[in-house]
């Protein structure tokens, strides 16, 4: 139940099971911020809503969790409620998580938000020593934020979930190193998850993740990417999902 990562003289964690990293080398807040948050189109998105619910495929170190929770906090004009939703097979060590958020130092590019997500981190942590295999729901800010996890295979934990995201974050390792994860059958799983016009984004402009997408009913766009990648994708659901 503890999967263990490889922290670089750079600061930044690997994975030796998939052979790759857990986040951009170059910056991962910035990624969290410019592939998936506002690829999203958050915060806008969320205001004037009771509740706002993200879909992550790959929890990984939390990071993306924690950009949202605090973009959340920091918007006065937040939602009542945000619900993330992950999946993860490989849930790391509670200090990793920690160890994950203080890494961030160097390569900040928003002081308030890295100082935010650093003082969010240690409840996710704690909450994080009860995790265990299937699903699980964990709620912080007196209950406003509510974090579900189904720890297993990606496909099963999302056919046991029932939620209809307006967000999603693709964000499992590579496609060429963790193919299950970006596999038409778990697309549509996710798909079946989402409301109609759930907005999408990830890193990846994998030819095929970008075909199956769109046979699922998403319209696909290529936008510029966080240097050195050159693209990623934002998506929104065009038509209700068959469940």
């Amino acid at each position: 139940m503890q999967e263990p990562i490889e922290w670089r003289e750079d600061g930044n964690p690997f994975s030796p099971r998939f052979n790759d990293v857990y986040r951009s080398r170059a910056n991962g807040l910035a990624q969290a911020q410019h592939v998936f948050i506002h690829g999203c189109g958050l915060p806008h998105a969320w205001r004037g809503r009771d509740e706002f619910v993200v879909l992550e495929t790959g929890f990984g170190l939390g990071l993306n969790f924690l950009a949202t929770w605090a973009t959340w906090q920091l918007d006065a004009a937040r939602s009542e409620r945000l619900h993330f939703v992950s999946v993860e097979a490989y849930p790391v060590q509670a200090q990793d998580l920690l160890q994950s958020a203080q890494a961030l130092n160097a390569q900040a590019p928003d002081a308030e938000l890295l100082a935010k997500i650093q003082h969010l981190a240690p409840a996710l942590a704690l909450a994080w020593q009860s995790v265990q295999p299937g699903v699980q729901t964990w709620s912080f800010d007196q209950g406003r934020v509510q974090l579900t996890l189904g720890v297993g295979d990606a496909r099963e934990m999302l056919t046991r979930l029932n939620v209809q995201a307006n967000a999603v974050y693709l964000d499992g390792f590579s496609p060429a190193r963790n193919p299950d994860m970006w596999c038409l059958q778990t697309l549509q799983a996710v798909a079946r998850q989402c409301r109609q016009g759930a907005k999408l984004a990830s890193y990846t402009v994998a030819a095929q993740v970008m075909r199956d997408l769109t046979a699922l009913g998403f319209e696909v766009q290529k936008r510029p990417g966080l240097p050195p990648k050159w693209g990623r994708i934002e998506a929104v659901l065009l038509r209700e999902p068959k469940r």
